[in-house]
């Protein structure tokens, strides 16, 4: 119960923390000031319940704590200022400038601190969620050295997007009780009161998902602190309803919309503070006896760090920790292929997933409802909390968040998989976790036309150019079992994530392909007779169909070589003087998808040029062009 003197105190660090948030968006001349000055009576008792430690940031029994709206940046960098991390008072000076380590939206791995990129509003819950269902995974596998709780602040903007009820959903359904997370309820968004386009009972959509919801005033010192004492030793999940003003603190600004996205203005912040009780000409000033108690936490995070390292010691499970924290990737056997049977790389990806899985105890992962169909399970794992196989079940748009969160824990490897055309729902998250290089493997079956009956609405056309297009993620589409392999091998070394994109279809094991060849992204798959006139670019299942067409053109003697391409990322990061050294000869590029980045290479492109259609895979392959036949006629007209 906190007595008088500790709510003077906490008032104090909140107003200081106010105005710390509203100088930063000042000298910056753009940013967020609203929802850090609402947050702020929340911040501040929040940093007394935290378990973190500034000097050892990546201690793993931290607390994890996520700020899903961007817009609360200022109040990130802040706490995280006062709180001890590596962010000085010049970084929160240097707000939103280029270079600077306090950028406009929160970055991991950019600022010491920052467990996650939220990005796009409401990945952050999804994240969150994350870290709660990876909690509960390390505490099943680790015992007593995994107690920790997630803590996220969220806003109506989050609870608004798809992504949160999808991700709460699956909270609920496990009943995640250390999860905690706190609803910056201001009713405020940029085109003004949520009413003009959000009524719903937040209270009852949270109960009936199978969370606990507790109600209190965001400005309450008292009901926040009960609350929060309160949501630590619940049975199930939680959600802290705050009511909150935005821009608290403003004289003019409070309450309103316009204090969302932009800066209170020099006049109003010094009215502001000299109403408070501050000096008004004073930018960035935080009082002494404030930053001594911001630094509460600190203490408090170093302590439990300690009093952790004791149980580590006599715990059983420091092998099995040591071996999460650093994957042995020799460890690996990977199945050997019969290259007298045809297999999908779905289904040879399947028996992958399981050689990882049996040397790498932290390689977990699941599948959009469609383990039976990517042929994900891991067999004899058992299923999540207590096993290492996740039933996502149809949400798409959590299932890439709560991957990312995993990523970022610091103990697994995760993949997760669905149909590729479904790829479009994970996309924000994709383009998240490539933006923070997590090592995320997502497994995309299904890959192009040869889905078949299923039609054009099912059969992914623009997809992987849109994933080849995005930085920092490598994307292999291999030509069979034994390219597989060698991608798998490649990929668990790239920091970074990676896709797999596979095929429905059955297709011809080739041989051995070593991690070499797959390095670089191409090989020569099969050289020709002399120098080559043509050189047949192909990936995936068209790999099989322009080795045919190379037999008959060189029957028919046109020298024809055959270069696999597994990952056009990685052969575009090659030196040029590799890339030509493939190039030989007219360059005709061979790919059942739109395939417009082929034009950087090759100086024909067979790919798709509209939708799909309904009907067997072999006889849409046939009607789209992707044939023998057209293949030598094509090559032969252009030569």
């Amino acid at each position: 119960m906190l007595d008088q003197n500790e709510i003077k105190e906490y008032q104090l660090m909140a107003d200081s923390l106010r105005f710390l948030c509203a100088d930063m968006v000042q000298i910056a001349n753009s940013g967020h000031p609203g929802a850090p000055m609402g947050l702020a009576d929340i911040a501040v008792v929040l940093g007394y319940h935290l378990h973190l430690n500034p000097k050892n940031p990546q201690w793993i029994n931290r607390d994890r704590l996520v700020f899903s709206g961007g817009h609360a940046s200022a109040l990130v960098y802040s706490l995280l200022h006062l709180w001890g991390f590596d962010v000085s008072l010049e970084d929160l000076k240097a707000f939103r400038s280029f270079g600077s380590k306090t950028p406009g939206h929160p970055e991991y791995k950019h600022t010491p601190g920052i467990e996650i990129t939220t990005g796009p509003l409401g990945q952050g819950i999804a994240n969150a969620v994350g870290f709660a269902m990876a909690g509960k995974l390390a505490q099943n596998m680790l015992g007593d050295l995994i107690s920790h709780k997630v803590y996220c602040l969220c806003g109506d903007g989050d609870l608004e997007e798809g992504i949160s009820y999808e991700s709460c959903s699956l909270a609920g359904h496990h009943s995640l009780d250390n999860l905690i997370v706190i609803y910056d309820s201001n009713n405020i968004t940029i085109e003004g009161d949520c009413g003009v386009a959000f009524s719903e009972n937040i209270k009852m959509r949270f109960e009936a998902q199978g969370w606990e919801v507790l109600e209190i005033d965001g400005h309450n010192f008292m009901q926040i602190d009960l609350a929060l004492s309160k949501a630590k030793v619940s049975n199930k999940p939680v959600l802290i309803i705050a009511k909150t003003t935005i821009a608290k603190g403003s004289i003019h600004l409070s309450g309103s919309h316009k204090s969302h996205g932009s800066p209170l203005g020099e006049s109003e912040i010094e009215e502001s503070k000299k109403a408070l009780g501050f000096d008004s000409k004073l930018k960035f000033f935080v009082p002494d006896s404030a930053r001594i108690r911001f630094k509460n936490t600190q203490e408090l995070g170093e302590l439990a760090n300690k009093e952790w390292e004791k149980i580590l010691v006599k715990s059983d499970k420091k092998s099995l920790l040591e071996a999460m924290l650093n994957p042995d990737f020799s460890k690996i056997e990977y199945p050997n292929f019969d290259e007298t049977k045809s297999v999908a790389t779905r289904a040879s990806n399947g028996e992958i997933l399981n050689a990882i899985a049996k040397a790498l105890p932290g390689f977990i992962g699941g599948s959009a409802d469609l383990a039976p169909s990517n042929n994900t399970e891991l067999k004899g794992m058992g299923d999540f909390p207590k096993g290492r196989n996740f039933h996502f079940g149809i949400r798409e748009h959590a299932m890439g968040a709560i991957s990312n969160a995993f990523a970022n824990y610091g103990l697994f490897l995760p993949f997760c998989a669905t149909f590729f055309v479904f790829s479009d729902y994970l996309s924000p998250s994709v383009r998240v976790a490539s933006l923070m290089k997590s090592k995320v493997f997502y497994v995309w079956t299904h890959d192009s036309i040869g889905v078949g009956e299923d039609g054009a609405t099912h059969q992914p056309i623009e997809q992987i150019s849109h994933f080849r297009a995005m930085p920092n993620l490598s994307v292999f589409r291999p030509s069979d079992a034994n390219e597989n392999i060698a991608c798998w091998q490649v990929a668990l070394e790239i920091e970074g994530p990676c896709a797999f994109v596979l095929s429905r279809q059955n297709l011809p094991i080739f041989g051995k392909v070593t991690k070499e060849q797959v390095k670089k992204g191409a090989y020569v798959k099969q050289e020709s007779s002399k120098e080559p006139q043509i050189t047949l670019l192909a990936t995936g299942s068209e790999v099989e169909l322009a080795l045919r067409s190379a037999k008959e053109l060189e029957s028919q003697g046109l020298a024809t070589q055959v270069v696999s391409v597994p990952s056009y990322d990685l052969l575009m990061q090659q030196e040029k003087t590799y890339r030509d050294s493939l190039l030989k000869g007219k360059v005709i590029a061979i790919e059942a998808s739109r395939g417009l980045e082929w034009y950087a290479l090759a100086d024909i492109v067979i790919g798709m040029q509209g939708f799909g259609a309904s009907g067997k895979g072999e006889i849409l392959f046939e009607h789209f062009g992707f044939s023998v036949e057209n293949i030598v006629k094509i090559a032969k007209e252009n030569l």
